[in-house]
């Protein structure tokens, strides 16, 4: 039976391209709504790009809410820098013709793990975790209720993104990321360390210009704008695709390496605010809470990917 997921996002062309992804892989998951949170740029943008996306895989069934405005306990911290000024620059889409869900995004994740089955929902989130974070503080019930949640976010080795200490994910809310990695569920965690691993290499986005379908010209014209920001910050040969390594470990888990450890989030210092501390060599005596990947195989990575998107 397909995998039942709520995909929690801020869509970012990486969370686009996530989503895609998933909607083109019913026979592995089954997609019961988007949930958009404030973060790569507002809310107002993450909603309607979500939409935007949705109608673009031709689902535009998919429900989507809209969550949180903003983090818990802090001002938001947004993205245009990487992501453009809409979240979704590069190609010209249309407005979204499909409606937003009249519910609330947390009231969504609330009543839907009330109502599943014990165990049988996971949640995939590809932004800030303030949506789930308030649905866990709102309704503390529903956590032992949920499956696993797949996350982006965090870095070891690679450290920071947006601070020389923190991953944009995690900083932009670390409170709401101290909830989820405190709470208990299991979790699988794709920090920085991993997504850099997946470059969007010039054959790479040829393959996807290739299809000659829409969703393949905007997934190329999406990694032609996101890799500019990589190129110039890294120095690398692309950007990474962050968000699609979500996904693809729900269909495909062997194409990832990781260790079970301890993961905390800094909160306190101002030095190193939404620092992912993960005790990659198992130094301390703290019980593990989190699968933190560090490898995959880039080349199954993308030829998974590839095979989905060719789908729509």
């Amino acid at each position: 039976m397909p995998r039942k997921i709520i995909i929690d996002t801020d869509p970012g062309q990486d969370d686009a391209v996530a989503i895609l992804m998933a909607l083109a892989s019913p026979e592995d998951l089954e997609v019961l709504g988007i949930t958009a949170v404030a973060g790569n740029v507002p809310l107002e943008l993450t909603e309607r790009n979500a939409r935007i996306v949705c109608e673009l895989a031709g689902k535009p069934g998919t429900p989507v809410y809209a969550g949180c405005d903003r983090p818990m306990k802090r001002k938001l911290v947004t993205a245009e820098h990487v992501h453009g000024k809409t979240g979704l620059d590069g190609p010209d889409l249309p407005v979204p013709t499909m409606p937003l869900q009249q519910a609330h995004a947390v009231d969504f994740l609330i009543e839907t793990l009330r109502e599943a089955p014990s165990g049988t929902v996971t949640l995939c989130a590809l932004g800030p975790l303030t949506n789930i974070a308030t649905a866990f503080t709102r309704a503390p019930e529903i956590v032992e209720r949920v499956q696993e949640i797949v996350l982006m976010g965090g870095a070891y080795f690679e450290v920071g993104n947006i601070t020389p200490a923190a991953e944009f994910n995690i900083y932009v809310d670390p409170e709401a990321a101290d909830i989820v990695f405190r709470s208990g569920i299991p979790l699988a965690v794709m920090p920085l360390d991993v997504t850099h691993k997946a470059l969007t290499t010039a054959p790479r986005i040829d393959a996807f210009r290739a299809m000659g379908t829409k969703v393949g010209n905007n997934v190329a014209a999406w990694a032609d704008f996101f890799e500019r920001f990589d190129v110039e910050k890294y120095g690398s040969n692309g950007a990474p695709l962050h968000d699609p390594c979500v996904i693809a470990y729900l269909i495909e888990p062997g194409i990832f390496e990781g260790r079970h450890i301890n993961v905390q989030i800094e909160t306190l210092s101002e030095l190193t605010l939404g620092m992912t501390v993960a005790d990659w060599w198992r130094v301390t005596d703290h019980a593990p809470n989190a699968m933190f990947f560090g490898d995959l195989d880039a080349d199954r990575f993308y030829s998974l990917l590839i095979d989905r998107i060719s789908r729509l």
